[in-house]
């Protein structure tokens, strides 16, 4: 499971106070004292209990639509608190430290991605996501699995948008040969790469399993170009995620993206193997 798009961040209601449920906390704070009332005061009239109002405010809670609504009536935010609400529920499914890569994903002009752990988000099905979610510990809350697979199926929604982003993945042959979550979820999932493929801006390219030559050893990584055409690298291990700006390190990640480009097979044998592998199935 990687963070790209599966993990909250934390364990949901329950995580440890992150930037983005402070800050929302601290604006409903803000508008209670602005009001002239006290957590005791303010809970009957939103409906809620004082340790909810206090879990919230703290930045402990991720607030439902109701408090929201309720709050940005009952305290005449000038609607702040949804202005709020709303940034706060664009980031929710996200990891903590895949946030900032995310934003300049919503605006990159190309992305690049080499992947040896799983299929990259921006590909996968409900299914097989629900398959990474469900299998990783700890095990998410309903909720919590639900939002990570809405966000994620939200961010493929790059995949088609106008004008179009130029997509390049390479990925592992024994990515898929693994059968994460079965024989069907892996059709479904071979399926969807292939209509993936069709795309006039999206590469597929397999790495196939003996690679004696192979520019990706060190891990996964990413590229990206911005909207203003500067570059970015990503990288990512257990818990943890780096945007790197530095045209240094920058570089290091196109010498072996380039490298890794002409090692897999090109595009059209890659879908040749993917029917192979799903004519297996």
């Amino acid at each position: 499971m990687t963070a790209d798009d599966d993990s909250s961040g934390g364990k949901g209601d329950k995580a440890e106070p992150d930037a983005d449920l402070k800050n929302f906390g601290e604006t409903v704070k803000a508008c209670r004292k602005r009001a002239g009332l006290t957590q005791e005061q303010l809970h009957p009239l939103v409906g809620y209990s004082v340790q909810y109002v206090a879990s919230v405010e703290q930045g402990r809670r991720h607030p439902s639509v109701k408090f929201v609504n309720k709050a940005e009536e009952v305290l005449d935010a000038f609607g702040v608190i949804q202005i709020a609400a709303r940034q706060l529920d664009r980031r929710r499914g996200l990891a903590k430290w895949f946030r900032r890569w995310a934003e300049l994903e919503e605006t990159a002009v190309a992305l690049n991605t080499y992947e040896c752990r799983v299929v990259p988000g921006l590909l996968q099905t409900e299914a097989y996501a629900r398959t990474l979610i469900e299998n990783v510990p700890p095990m998410p809350t309903a909720q919590e699995a639900e939002d990570r697979i809405a966000r994620r199926l939200e961010r493929q929604k790059l995949l088609t948008r106008t004008p179009y982003t130029s997509f390049s993945f390479i990925i592992e042959q024994p990515v898929i040969e693994r059968q994460t979550g079965g024989p069907e979820v892996t059709r479904q999932l071979i399926d969807h790469l292939l209509a993936c493929a069709r795309l006039p801006n999206v590469d597929i390219q397999i790495m196939p399993s003996v690679s004696p030559e192979h520019a990706g050893t060190d891990g996964p990584f990413q590229l990206l170009e911005s909207h203003e055409h500067e570059w970015f690298g990503y990288s990512e291990g257990q818990q943890t995620g780096r945007v790197i700006s530095d045209p240094k390190e920058v570089s290091l990640f196109h010498q072996r993206y380039a490298k890794l480009r002409i090692q897999a097979l090109n595009p059209a044998d890659s879908v040749g193997l993917l029917m192979r592998m799903r004519g297996s199935l």
